[in-house]
């Protein structure tokens, strides 16, 4: 029985923007040996009715649509001469159509804004809906020129804790992990893994406060100039043991992070396929800085985003909500069951 192939699903509708994210969804469909549907959505369909005819009987609005899609058909086959190239014009809102179409696709490309959205917006609605919404991997193009047209090298994948198995054995990747490999082994780049990490613990909030309360009363003390020379002793012995402890849990914390990214990749390139070099980068900081400094590098920065059962509503996360607005380059938002 033959596998029925996908299509990766582009949206556009005439903007600068549609234009990049068509000429990188037509690459991709291209490297996956892979067809490509441009979808164009307009609402005039949905209140008018369409009636086929003549080009005088079309309202303007149609022959718009036509027009933007059929430019669209003929860029992707100038960019990748082999492509076979599907066109679908959708009677209703672009985030209703193109998660409509994303049902049954490879994966989902839009621009980092559309014709409509005001300059000032950092991501426009359309691809925020429906990286949040889709059940494909989306790719939403944005960035800088030489991260769009693949001068990096590399593909990033962000690999979160919750991703580490519980098993001994090393457990298959990850959907994103498994997205951003197949992209570097088809670039012939390399894959970096990064995972942000913190000494964070319910008791670190304690320890705080209790260092503040230790600050306020030394001063205090050195305010009224105390001469018990073993109680200042005691307290220098007790600042190195506290300066130990922090140490000694920075290294834990690094060597886990290390331990998780071994883990997550560990069966990653066991496939019989070609080899791809990996990068593991444990980063100490926040994710949302490790994934954006990392960006400033990258073709494609990937990052799942869990899906949970009946929930309707943006499902991103703050951290992915942060790369979708500020990376240098695209973003691939791969949901997670």
């Amino acid at each position: 029985m033959s596998t029925v192939e996908l299509p990766v699903v582009v949206g556009v509708d005439g903007s600068d923007a549609a234009s990049d994210a068509l000429d990188w969804a037509a690459e991709l469909a291209g490297r996956r040996g892979l067809p490509l549907r441009v979808v164009h959505a307009s609402l005039w369909e949905r209140y008018e009715g369409y009636v086929a005819g003549t080009a005088a009987d079309r309202p303007a609005e149609r022959l718009h649509s036509e027009a933007v899609l059929a430019t669209a058909a003929e860029r992707a086959g100038r960019r990748v001469p082999a492509l076979k190239v599907m066109t679908d014009l959708a009677a209703d809102d672009a985030v209703t159509a193109l998660l409509r179409a994303g049902q049954s696709a490879e994966a989902l490309v839009v621009g980092s804004r559309g014709r409509g959205e005001f300059a000032s917006l950092l991501l426009g609605s359309v691809g925020l809906g429906i990286a949040a919404r889709a059940q494909c991997p989306v790719v939403v193009v944005r960035g800088r020129p030489e991260n769009v047209h693949g001068g990096m090298n590399r593909v990033v994948v962000g690999i979160a804790e919750r991703e580490r198995p519980s098993e001994r054995e090393p457990a298959p990747p990850s959907a994103a992990v498994a997205f951003a490999l197949r992209e570097a082994r088809l670039r012939g780049g390399e894959l970096e893994a990064v995972h942000a990490w913190r000494c964070a613990g319910p008791e670190d909030h304690g320890a705080r406060e209790n260092h503040r309360a230790h600050e306020d009363h030394t001063a205090r003390e050195n305010h009224r100039a105390p001469q018990d020379h073993t109680a200042r002793e005691n307290h220098r012995a007790s600042q190195g043991h506290r300066a130990r402890e922090n140490h000694g849990a920075r290294e834990d914390h690094a060597r886990r992070a290390a331990e998780l990214l071994d883990e997550t990749l560990g069966g990653a390139t066991a496939a019989g396929l070609p080899p791809v070099p990996v990068a593991h980068r444990p980063v100490e900081g926040s994710a949302r800085k490790a994934l954006l400094d990392a960006s400033a590098h990258a073709d494609l920065l990937v990052v799942g985003a869990r899906r949970r059962q009946g929930h309707f509503g943006m499902q991103l996360g703050l951290v992915n909500h942060a790369v979708l607005h500020h990376a240098k380059c695209p973003v691939a938002v791969v949901p997670v069951s």
